[in-house]
């Protein structure tokens, strides 16, 4: 019995129903895709000055050099990342 591959039927459909949404709504506005870049940005920069913030207290609080600090500042950029990379995935 031959097996039905609609895959490709389908994603063309979502295809062709994303550009109708985009062509009835429009572009956005440069200010408003610029407004989105900031918002992703301090999405990624906020968790890697807190990591940073953290690291250096602990770093002052059991003088490890910057073992801390370069640990979570690492952390707070992958958190960041994951963050932004949802946000544009799920909106």
């Amino acid at each position: 019995m031959p097996e039905n591959n609609h895959g490709p039927l389908i994603r063309g459909v979502a295809r062709r129903r994303r550009h109708q949404k985009a062509a009835a709504e429009g572009e956005r506005s440069f200010f408003r895709s610029l407004g989105i870049i900031g918002g992703l940005g301090w999405m990624i920069v906020l968790p890697m000055l807190g990591g940073l913030g953290l690291g250096r207290w602990l770093d002052g609080r059991f003088g490890s050099g910057i073992m801390w600090t370069g640990a979570l500042l690492l952390a707070g950029l992958g958190f960041g990342c994951r963050l932004a990379w949802r946000r544009i995935h799920h909106p």
